[in-house]
């Protein structure tokens, strides 16, 4: 397998092969026991639901969607969510950063991360919010610039059960 990602890109539409593949990658990273929503067992049709509501969500232009390609499948995503109160037209919430682990360390969350922030950019916004539970995870988001806001105990759990810190994390654009 190539070392770099032969695309890193937003998905305008979405189709099922990309649904598919989003889905794979998310199936992985839940399995491998990323704290991201869900809990096991989670199989293809729970991952291909999820990403059919992202779909719509894009579809309103409420959520941006940034792919990684590498030997021309999907092997990451991050989102962009758009969809703020009255109050906060300036923000923009980082969702679900997802890289399949066959192919970690290899730079891919952070060029996804970067192409999610020239996305913001692009819509005005100034100001990016996330979430995330795991050391790997903080460190990438420390290393890319990212602003440690907090740690909320017993936030989340983990895909097989037992409660885990959330650490909340912000950017200034």
């Amino acid at each position: 397998m190539a070392s770099h990602p032969s695309s890193i890109r937003r998905l305008h539409s979405v189709n099922d092969v990309h649904i598919q593949s989003l889905a794979d990658v998310l199936m992985d990273c839940v399995e491998g026991g990323a704290s991201v929503s869900f809990m096991l067992p989670f199989g293809r049709a729970d991952a291909a639901k999820y990403f059919e509501k992202v779909v719509a969500s894009i579809a309103r232009d409420e959520t941006v969607l940034v792919a990684a390609k590498l030997d021309g499948r999907i092997v990451g995503s991050v989102q962009l969510g758009l969809d703020m109160p009255p109050n906060q037209p300036h923000r923009g919430d980082i969702k679900k950063l997802l890289v399949h682990r066959a192919t970690r360390n290899r730079g891919i969350g952070a060029m996804l991360m970067a192409r999610a922030e020239v996305e913001a950019k692009a819509r005005g916004r100034t100001l990016l919010v996330l979430d995330t539970a795991g050391a790997e995870a903080e460190r990438l988001y420390l290393r890319t610039g990212w602003q440690r806001g907090g740690v909320v105990p017993d936030y989340a759990m983990w895909p097989t059960g037992g409660f885990c810190d959330t650490t909340f994390f912000w950017k200034k654009l």
